[in-house]
């Protein structure tokens, strides 16, 4: 297997995947000379009921054709394999044994931060990985803030915060815009659009 030095995991629910995401992942993957970056659709994410979300089928496809251009992103169907809710905790431990040696890094958003504390062994992933959290250019996040006041100190000394532009593309607005037959065109990758179109989703 071949070795890497760092590994970036980027999770979610990419319903569907857009530009945001792939900003953060590159913009992720060059500040921290990340060798890989593994997009990783959750099949059941336990945030959200199973008839909230896209067939998982479709979103992974989804992710397939908009990262396919980098070749420093790679998919994977991990989460997506497993039978029940898809946990981020789970997927880390695996890849710290499947990348032994290698530094992982989680890359998510603020929102994400905002809702850890909700997580299913959140104080025990805290310590497991390092955590690039990115925000909108501008955007800051103190430690003083109530939403905050659960999550353990060995996080603060794991995260990163990444500012990046392109934050206020969000998939529920793409998904609001192909039900109202608006255009998507911009906010995400041509063959995703296309995908979209000609699989009639969202509508």
């Amino acid at each position: 297997m071949q070795k890497f030095n760092s590994i970036g995991i980027m999770g979610g629910t990419f319903d569907p995947v857009h530009y945001g995401h792939l900003i953060a992942a590159e913009f992720a993957r060059h500040e921290f000379k990340l060798d890989r970056v593994i997009f990783m659709p959750a099949a059941r994410p336990p945030h959200k009921e199973i008839n909230e979300v896209l067939n998982s089928e479709h979103r992974y496809k989804m992710v397939k054709l908009a990262i396919q251009a980098n070749p420093f992103f790679k998919i994977s169907d991990l989460e997506m394999k497993r039978t029940g809710k898809s946990y981020t905790i789970d997927t880390i431990r695996y890849y710290l044994e499947y990348y032994r040696g290698s530094d992982i890094f989680f890359i998510m958003g603020a929102d994400s931060l905002l809702m850890m504390d909700t997580w299913k062994d959140y104080q025990e992933l805290s310590g497991l990985c390092r955590f690039v959290v990115v925000t909108r250019p501008g955007y800051v996040i103190e430690r003083s803030d109530p939403a905050l006041k659960n999550l353990p100190p060995i996080l603060w000394e794991r995260m990163e915060f990444l500012p990046i532009p392109g934050l206020d593309i969000s998939s529920t607005d793409i998904r609001h815009r192909v039900a109202e037959n608006r255009s998507i065109k911009y906010l995400l990758p041509l063959e995703v659009e296309q995908y979209i179109l000609d699989q009639g989703l969202y509508r």
